[in-house]
């Protein structure tokens, strides 16, 4: 017979041991959830950051491709080269339809201006915002602009390059709706059938509403922020620290975030910081920037974008499992009080095989080893503690099927499914350092779609996602399985291909892919094609590096669709293409020289 002693003794050994495991079970999860929460939000507003800086970043590039289309038409070079602004002209008149057409489907432009070199940069054609609705200023009201950054930089420009202007607020004299407004501008040079440049052509965008737009899609929770390359908040949740430099009362992102310092110092890209691990800069939240290069390089233009999420908001969930761990801690500890009380004059073996079980709460060989299958209490307490075991695997599973989700939205396109940026420069650097250590080639293809943007425009962006789709289906079906296919946003593609078939086989599988493209597609009953402009850079002959690849096949692209769509260009052409170029300038100069010699 078991002593009274060793009873009571045995009683608060059993209790002691269900309460330290399930308090030492509970602890871990409620810290792991915390941590796993922060780590996941984290992620999640790093992607949505960066996402929102390529929307930025591709929003003033389709500005800059409206400033090129009025640029490059004929009758731009006509009315600049034939009049002042002041006389009647049926050419100036269908010019200023297109460029009153422009305004009205951008609502996000306030200003569209073509600019004259001469008559001290006069306003040939101006349509304007007012509070009515579009406002052309004609006549004796346009001005004389020479004076300012936005027409004498661009001037400067060899035709079709972009000026980008700050971002600033607007007060010029006479500017209607844009007076008062934070506006960026965004210019081109206007060059004659010689070649000369003889005006411009100046879109003004409303920052505020561009903004707007783009932050649509955010979540309502989400704190946004966003700084000029100085550091001055263009956007914070506190509309009075924007725009202060304005009024001479700067507020500079890098003293309200100190964590941001290294991207205004361009030495890091992305900041990650949560007040779980750092309170004193994160200041109860969780934080991402990214610093976001835009318009043309010669400015060094670039913003910072932040996304924001309360911490609190965050946690919810794990306040949620906390309270219910608390409570499970207390009834099985209750419960194991009891069945101490209850059992100390029992078997010492099953009390032995629960304290082990206890000790190894996730191995299966010790749940096997439960006395499950008796009637007593012992066979309740076990079913109860394997029970429990199985409720926090379940969660357990359950935060890490999530986890892995994450992990594949941050790597992936959600549209399509194929991987992001991100994704493809990792496998590009692998890829270089595999070709590298190999002494294979590679090849990478930028592919631009040419036409999506008037099946957008015509049929709508669910067609349009629809088409995507459709498109990246074609790509996989097209190149090798060993080939790798991603898209890098709106609707350009980029295709790596390895090996040492890449140098001679890239072309072809341009060429395949083009031919694919131009194919119809048939959505909702519609028959569309959007055909492909397509450039090419190789490893090593064109760059070393993947970010180099990259810029490269996109320099060949644009090539490739300025001489005219449907078509596929090698960056070694574009090269080769150039050299011509200035060959024959140089010859012409030297002949110019000759000839005035002889005179």
């Amino acid at each position: 017979m078991i002593r009274p002693g060793l009873t009571f003794k045995l009683s608060v050994l059993l209790a002691c041991i269900g309460v330290l495991a399930s308090g030492a079970t509970g602890y871990y999860a409620y810290h792991a959830n915390r941590a796993m929460l922060v780590k996941e939000a984290g992620h999640s507003l790093l992607t949505s950051t960066e996402l929102l800086g390529q929307r930025f970043s591709a929003s003033i590039d389709d500005v800059g491709a409206d400033a090129l289309v009025l640029a490059s038409l004929p009758s731009s070079a006509e009315v600049l080269a034939t009049g002042d602004g002041s006389a009647a002209s049926a050419s100036r008149e269908r010019l200023a339809q297109v460029y009153s057409s422009f305004m009205i489907h951008h609502v996000e432009y306030l200003q569209i201006r073509l600019i004259s070199r001469a008559h001290h940069g006069l306003e040939i054609i101006r349509f304007d915002r007012d509070a009515d609705g579009l406002m052309r200023v004609d006549g004796g009201d346009l001005q004389e602009k020479a004076q300012f950054p936005y027409v004498f930089e661009p001037l400067t420009f060899s035709p079709g390059r972009i000026y980008t202007s700050p971002i600033a607020v607007n007060h010029e004299y006479g500017a209607h709706a844009a007076q008062g407004k934070p506006t960026l501008r965004v210019g081109t040079p206007v060059a004659n059938a010689q070649g000369s440049v003889i005006g411009v052509v100046v879109i003004d965008i409303n920052l505020a509403d561009l903004l707007k737009r783009l932050q649509s899609d955010l979540p309502s929770d989400y704190q946004v922020y966003l700084s000029n390359e100085w550091g001055d908040f263009l956007v914070h949740p506190d509309a009075s620290k924007t725009f202060g430099f304005d009024s001479g009362r700067r507020v500079l992102m890098q003293d309200s975030f100190a964590v941001t310092k290294p991207l205004f110092e361009q030495k890091e890209s992305e900041v990650l910081v949560n007040g779980l691990a750092r309170p004193r800069q994160a200041e109860g939240q969780v934080l991402a920037f990214v610093r976001r290069p835009f318009g043309a390089s010669e400015g060094n233009r670039f913003i910072v974008i932040g996304l924001g999420k309360p911490l609190e908001d965050v946690l919810s969930g794990a306040q949620l499992l906390g309270g219910s761990i608390i409570r499970m801690v207390l009834i099985f500890s209750a419960l194991a009080l009891l069945l101490a009380i209850l059992f100390a004059r029992a078997l010492t073996k099953p009390l032995h095989i629960l304290a082990y079980a206890a000790t190894h709460l996730f191995a299966e060989h010790a749940m096997e080893t439960l006395p499950v299958k008796r009637t007593d209490e012992i066979g309740i307490l076990a079913r109860c503690f394997d029970r429990l075991r199985r409720e926090i695997r379940s969660q357990m599973d359950a935060l890490h099927v999530k986890q892995r989700e994450l992990v594949h939205l941050a790597t992936h396109d959600v549209l399509t499914g194929l991987p992001n940026r991100m994704l493809f420069m990792e496998k590009l650097e692998r890829a270089i350092d595999d070709a590298t250590r190999r002494r294979e080639g590679l090849a990478v293809l930028f592919v631009d779609l040419d036409r999506f943007k008037q099946i957008n425009d015509q049929f709508g962006h669910s067609v349009g996602d629809k088409v995507l789709v459709a498109v990246a289906l074609r790509l996989k079906q097209v190149l090798h399985s060993a080939d790798v296919v991603a898209r890098l946003g709106g609707d350009e593609f980029i295709v790596l291909i390895e090996g040492p078939r890449s140098a001679e086989a890239a072309p072809g599988i341009a060429s395949r892919i083009m031919t694919t493209l131009n194919e119809e597609i048939v959505m909702d009953g519609q028959g569309m094609t959007v055909g492909a402009s397509i450039g090419i850079s190789q490893f090593p002959d064109d760059s070393g590096t993947a970010e180099e690849l990259l810029l490269n096949a996109d320099a060949a692209m644009y090539a490739a669709k300025s001489g005219g769509r449907c078509a596929y260009l090698r960056y070694r052409d574009v090269l080769e293409a150039r050299r011509r170029k200035q060959g024959d300038q140089t010859e012409v100069v030297h002949v110019q020289a000759g000839e005035s010699a002889t005179e």
